[in-house]
């Protein structure tokens, strides 16, 4: 039932070789998920009788039931059911991105700086040593 994005579902006894749409059995009860708290409203006779019967009750009327046995005990403390959710991370907005990027930019190009000067006086150096350090050909001893 429900419209789009507009949700509400009803708890229906039905057997299990008709359509999932197919003409219910019995109605058993509602439950709308988009009022705070969310509505559950069930006919706990009736789905008793329908389990003695034989019928099995799937996991969300499973767990509609709990809720509702939680809201009778307390009618105060009304619980919303808890979704199954995959852990998502927070999306950066354009701007973070875009401001995230320039930062990296602006570290590398400082890094590239400090490390263009350093190398440039240490390799000199390390060439100067490995020229002094490298051995003499035998050509060059007989032809002095």
């Amino acid at each position: 039932m429900g419209a789009t994005k507009r949700p509400a579902y009803r708890v229906i006894a039905i057997d299990k070789r008709r359509s999932r749409d197919g003409r219910a059995l019995e109605i058993l009860g509602f439950y709308d998920p988009l009022t705070e708290p969310a509505t559950v409203q069930l006919n706990t006779e009736k789905i008793t009788g329908w389990i003695a019967k034989g019928a099995q009750p799937s996991e969300t009327v499973v767990k509609l039931m709990r809720q509702a046995e939680r809201a009778a005990t307390a009618p105060g403390e009304a619980e919303k059911p808890k979704r199954a959710t995959r852990p998502t991370k927070p999306k950066a907005s354009s701007k973070a991105a875009t401001k995230a990027k320039a930062k990296a930019g602006a570290d590398a190009e400082a890094e590239a700086l400090a490390t263009e000067e350093a190398p440039a006086d240490t390799t000199s150096i390390q060439e100067l040593s490995a020229a002094e350090e490298a051995p003499v050909d035998e050509t060059e001893k007989a032809g002095a």
